[in-house]
């Protein structure tokens, strides 16, 4: 699975699942929780197989973090390979990517977005810039964006943006100094993620 660069509002109505996780793209879902296509509203009404229930939810998780099937399968290998509960490792490495938690701490409107902004160099970590999207975050880490980069007029937005945004519970944030901590692991409870984890395991341990 290459990455997408088409539609995020069409594969999110593929999918069933808001990937953006923006009002933007909801209000298209909830105008048309169909699939896209000429057949959309007709898809769907045979009982899809277990492979394919299966299939459907790993191409959900993986799309909603913009990740490729190998970088997907390698993380989903690391996750099973470390002790505690396969699927609440794997969601919560996803979670620790740089790109993800850049989103998450309102620095970007999308994790495309987060992606990009990161691989411009856009980002500090502890001070020093970091442009791989896929950085694992540790507990403790201080993420802020360069100060050059401060003054772009969609950083100045997000930021504002992010102030009317919930903070996630294991991140620390300080918008007017475009700068937030990286506290704690989330916990699965805290992961609002519609996506059952167990059928991505059965999915790879077929």
């Amino acid at each position: 699975m290459g990455r997408f660069r088409g539609s995020i509002v069409k594969q999110s109505r593929r999918e069933g699942i808001n990937l953006a996780e923006t009002e933007k793209v909801q209000k298209y879902l909830d105008k048309r929780p169909y699939a896209p296509g000429q057949h959309g509203q007709r898809r769907g009404r045979g009982r899809p197989s277990d492979y394919s229930v299966r299939l459907r939810e790993k191409q959900k998780l993986a799309r909603l973090y913009g990740m490729n099937e190998k970088q997907f399968r390698n993380l989903f290998e690391e996750a099973a390979s470390i002790p505690g509960v396969t699927g609440t490792v794997f969601l919560q490495l996803l979670e620790r990517r740089l790109d993800n938690v850049v989103f998450r701490m309102g620095f970007a409107s999308t994790r495309r977005q987060a992606r990009q902004f990161v691989g411009h160099g856009h980002i500090l970590v502890n001070g020093k810039r970091v442009d791989i999207p896929s950085y694992r975050v540790k507990i403790g880490d201080q993420i802020s964006i360069v100060e050059r980069s401060r003054a772009m007029g969609f950083v100045q937005e997000n930021a504002e943006a992010s102030k009317r945004r919930r903070v996630s519970p294991w991140l620390e944030m300080n918008p007017e100094n475009f700068t937030g901590s990286f506290i704690r692991v989330p916990a699965r409870e805290d992961l609002a993620l519609p996506i059952n984890e167990n059928f991505i395991i059965e999915y790879y341990s077929r």
